[in-house]
């Protein structure tokens, strides 16, 4: 509720300003082929008098967009170095672009916030005038964009350009910005400019001096970083800083050809004897070749699917075949043994409560032999192991001498000593 109560009035007062404040109109006439520029003037929008000037510390920005759609038109630009400069709409009309526009601007003031709009009707119409087919571009590297935008350093430039051409009417065509042509911000350094390109046209020719520096032979010298061939003074000097390498020099006063219209032939390939194509193809029915390279590779891994699983299923011996083909003769079955040792032949089996029980295999040989006396020997160890009273073996007895056989008394019982004497 509060909530409500706090936007009610701001909203009544927001429309009820918004309801006073009529759009200005104002009407203008760009030409075809030549410069528009139109200045965003503080003193305008704040609607002051004629004779109060406008406060330096009022602060204005604009927004400029054809009506009915977001951005200005592609020939027309907008620029402002700060909100305490005007603002420029400039730009040069196609013969596409003849009609009725209308250009919405507004305008904010940053320290009240206020806000006041104006419409543009720009009437674009063909020029009047002579022709002027003799059109050339310089940069200016001492000059920003909005810096020659004003009549008079626009002014200033054609009267210092009509020193190096032939005498006649020179009118501005275009200005444009370094930047948009692919140029970058100069360092924050005092003298440092972004550059503009200014086309200048003419109804007379070029003069000497400009067609020289325009010559491929100055360009050469350029490349080479030497200064181009300028046979006549530099009446541009010191106001404006022509960088004489990017002069670009068009002339319209001849035609160009038209584009030959091509005519349509009767389709066919004039006689060349290197090319000859078959004048008939006969008709190919690619269903056997398609047959036999899906099916051949199909039936080859049917086959060995098939040979794996008979070879693994239908030829596996199980025991009961086993046990079949083994004779009865070689196998007489198992006799029970009361002997402290296996003899030769017969497989012995120990740990059971019966004793020793072995099996006597007739076709057994030295192997069999050799696992019972390895196994015999294993239980012995063990039993020995497991009662320190049984009498040890000579071998193992300190001061046994094996060729004599004599040993004498032990000094001390070598068995209670660990074999590592850190282990107690």
């Amino acid at each position: 509720m509060a909530v409500t109560l706090f936007w009610t009035p701001l909203l009544v007062v927001l429309l009820a300003g918004l309801g006073d404040t009529e759009a200005q109109q104002t009407t203008l006439h760009p030409l075809v082929g030549r410069v528009f520029v139109h200045t965003l003037d503080h003193q305008t929008f704040l609607s002051l008098p004629e004779h109060v000037a406008v406060p330096p510390a009022v602060r204005i920005t604009y927004h400029a967009h054809l009506q009915g759609h977001p951005d200005l038109p592609r020939w027309l630009r907008y620029t402002q170095r700060s909100p305490h400069h005007p603002g420029f709409l400039y730009g040069s009309a196609t013969p596409e672009d003849r009609g009725r526009h209308v250009i919405e601007v507004t305008a904010y003031n940053r320290d009240s916030f206020d806000t006041t709009q104006q419409r543009l009707v720009l009437e674009i119409g063909d020029s009047e005038g002579p022709l002027l087919p003799y059109q050339a571009e310089f940069l200016v590297r001492s000059h920003d964009v909005e810096e020659v935008l004003p009549s008079a350093p626009a002014s200033r430039f054609l009267s210092a350009l009509g020193g190096l051409w032939e005498p006649g009417e020179l009118q501005l065509l275009n200005i444009t910005s370094a930047l948009d042509r692919g140029g970058r911000v100069p360092l924050p350094i005092e003298g440092r400019k972004e550059g503009v390109y200014i086309k200048v046209g003419s109804a007379s020719p070029f003069s000497t001096c400009l067609k020289m520096v325009a010559s491929p032979d100055s360009h050469a010298r350029c490349a080479q970083g030497q200064p181009p061939l300028l046979s006549c003074y530099d009446t541009l000097a010191p106001h404006f800083h022509i960088d004489w390498c990017n002069v670009t020099l068009v002339d319209k006063s001849v035609p160009e050809p038209a584009d030959e219209m091509p005519t349509p032939g009767d389709g066919i390939l004039e006689h060349d004897p290197f090319f000859c194509p078959p004048t008939e193809a006969p008709d190919r029915d690619f269903l056997v070749d398609a047959l036999v390279t899906l099916l051949v590779p199909l039936l080859v891994a049917l086959l060995l699917t098939l040979l794996l699983a008979y070879v693994m299923c239908c030829r596996r011996e199980g025991r009961l075949k086993r046990d079949l083909a083994t004779s009865e003769s070689d196998f007489s079955g198992p006799r029970v043994l009361q002997a402290p040792r296996p003899s030769p032949g017969d497989f012995c089996a120990r740990g059971s409560a019966f004793g020793t029980v072995c099996w006597w295999w007739s076709g057994s040989g030295i192997q069999m032999v050799h696992h019972c006396t390895i196994h015999g020997n294993t239980e012995e160890l063990r039993q020995m192991a497991a009662s320190r009273e049984v009498p040890r073996p000579l071998s193992t007895l300190p001061m046994f001498n094996v060729r004599t056989g004599e040993r004498l008394p032990p000094r001390v019982d070598s068995a209670q000593v660990p074999l590592i004497l850190d282990q107690h």
